[in-house]
């Protein structure tokens, strides 16, 4: 069964790029954000892992850890680094897991239990690993997301699907499309207009059902 919203996520030990890890002990008091790639050295995943290098002080802004996770081993995870690196300019200051057993992948539904790794593989024979968890600090799975080989991931989403999780997270509100920090949120239809208005203050009612309101 694969991984659900608001279910605890797997916890596993394993070997990175920074050491080993027992992932909800990593993970701590924190958001976290787990992020895999079907190979190192390939082309979408090299852009992608330095743009969540660029974004480094932004993750810490907002508490969040960052990790990522590719089926190859700890010395091509350092090594591909120096890559990453000539690519966007910025240093892997992250850890990324060494899957190459597929532990990580099969944990989190991203590959078939019967999957295996050939001789001679190439980032196809792992094509699914390719995807986004966004995890609590209660350890439960927030948001997820999967793309094809093809297609690289827009972080800048990624960091905006954060800021919202954690502001509704803070703040028992919901957001609405396209929203962004400063930007009003939405009321719960499951609170009152006279809870709505002892919460939050002033609160402009669009549709019976749809209320925004400005956070404070």
């Amino acid at each position: 069964m694969s991984l659900r919203i608001n279910a605890v996520v797997p916890d596993f030990e394993a070997e990175t790029s920074h050491g080993p890890i027992r992932f909800h002990d990593w993970i701590g008091d924190s958001w976290a954000i787990l992020f895999s790639h079907p190979k190192d050295f390939t082309p979408v995943c090299t852009t992608e892992f330095g743009a969540v290098a660029t974004l480094s002080e932004e993750w810490k802004k907002r508490g969040t850890k960052v990790i990522g996770v590719s089926v190859d081993g700890v010395e091509d995870h350092k090594r591909w680094g120096d890559d990453i690196k000539t690519v966007s300019g910025s240093d892997v200051d992250f850890p990324i897991i060494a899957d190459d057993g597929l532990t990580v992948s099969k944990l989190y539904d991203m590959l078939p239990e019967d999957a295996y790794l050939p001789d001679g593989r190439t980032p196809a024979d792992s094509a699914t690993v390719r995807s986004v968890f966004i995890i609590g600090p209660d350890k439960q799975l927030k948001l997820s997301m999967t793309y094809p080989m093809t297609v690289g991931r827009n972080f800048a989403e990624i960091l905006r699907a954060l800021d919202a999780l954690q502001a509704t997270a803070k703040h028992g509100v919901a957001t609405p499309a396209d929203w962004t920090v400063g930007q009003d949120v939405i009321i719960p239809p499951s609170v009152s207009d006279e809870d709505a208005k002892q919460k939050f203050g002033d609160y402009e009612t669009v549709l019976p059902y749809l209320r925004k309101t400005t956070l404070k």
